[in-house]
């Protein structure tokens, strides 16, 4: 019988630790192109997407929309990414630059040396298993009551 839900501990705390070890293991990795992995993944997503909206881009990363907007004041005030109106003029797009594009190809070398060291950390089946279940964790999760109402605050 597994244990009751009180003595498993807080999964959020369990969660939140593991993520801020990972983070800085990736931030190292990116200090030397100048980016953070919040950073690097928003520049990567725009990179990969091409042009995407700004409610497109928030549900692709899973960010409430002013804490996308934080995140993409720096890299727009920098260069590396430009917001501009969308196809309806209500709408606004965000658009790597020639700038952006580079640093995120400059900075991908190093975000790859970063999975490869925390794959060669954890065991490539421990990654496998993490992925697997963050992945089925965040399906359930999302199609939650408590997700959707949790992001519409």
């Amino acid at each position: 019988m597994p244990p009751a839900s009180s003595d498993r501990g807080c999964s959020h705390l369990a969660l939140r630790r593991l993520t801020r070890l990972v983070s800085r293991h990736y931030d190292a990795h990116l200090a030397c192109c100048g980016l953070k992995t919040t950073q690097y993944s928003l520049l990567a997503t725009v990179t990969r997407c091409g042009p995407v909206g700004l409610g497109d881009l928030a549900r692709l990363l899973s960010l409430d929309a002013s804490t996308l907007t934080r995140n993409l004041r720096p890299l727009v005030k920098a260069g590396l990414l430009t917001i501009d109106a969308g196809a309806d003029g209500r709408s606004r797009q965000v658009t790597a630059t020639p700038a952006g594009a580079r640093l995120r190809a400059l900075a991908k070398p190093h975000w790859r040396r970063a999975q490869t060291s925390l794959e060669k950390t954890l065991g490539v089946e421990q990654a496998v298993s993490l992925h697997q279940i963050a992945d089925y964790c965040y399906r359930l999760l999302a199609g939650s009551d408590t997700a959707e109402s949790v992001s519409e605050r």
